[in-house]
């Protein structure tokens, strides 16, 4: 093998592992930075990872939105009209957050299974709703209409 064969050789090899790494740095970022939506009945049922960063949705529950005497932190009470998870957060909550209303809270599942979120975004207008939470209130209406029946009756 001549000096010049070997030394295009060894070039190629180093290429190949450089995109190979650069590929590996990617990959890994991109799998740290994935956020999935979970509905409050799936992080009920523990299919939501405790620790991770997700995003959770729902309607803000009627009478439980609590404030804490430092003003800041907020808990409430988050439903998919099947479970209800709770929510607290550390912030100034949008201008639009009341209740009843839909919101999308993203943060980590504490291990007491309180929902300690980062952010919260709420719809803005009368006509929007995230689309997430509106497929999650669909399915779950869905849901109870066949559990229950095609009246609301029992069976």
């Amino acid at each position: 093998m001549t000096p010049k064969r070997r030394n295009r050789i060894i070039l190629i090899v180093l290429m190949i592992a450089g995109v190979g790494i650069a590929t590996g740095f990617a990959l890994k970022a991109f799998n740290e930075n994935l956020m999935f939506f979970y509905q409050p009945s799936q992080v009920i049922a523990g299919e939501a990872p405790a620790g991770r960063l997700i995003r959770v949705g729902g309607l803000v529950t009627t009478g439980s939105v609590q404030r804490q005497p430092d003003g800041l932190t907020v808990q409430f009470a988050l439903t998919d009209n099947i479970e209800t998870i709770r929510i607290q957060y550390t912030g100034i909550l949008p201008d639009l957050f009341r209740e009843g209303q839909g919101i999308i809270a993203r943060g980590r599942l504490g291990d007491d299974r309180i929902f300690i979120a980062e952010e919260v975004l709420a719809k803005h207008d009368e006509n929007y709703m995230p689309p997430e939470v509106a497929d999650a209130l669909k399915a779950a209406h869905e849901k109870g209409v066949s559990e229950t029946g095609a009246a609301g009756t029992t069976p």
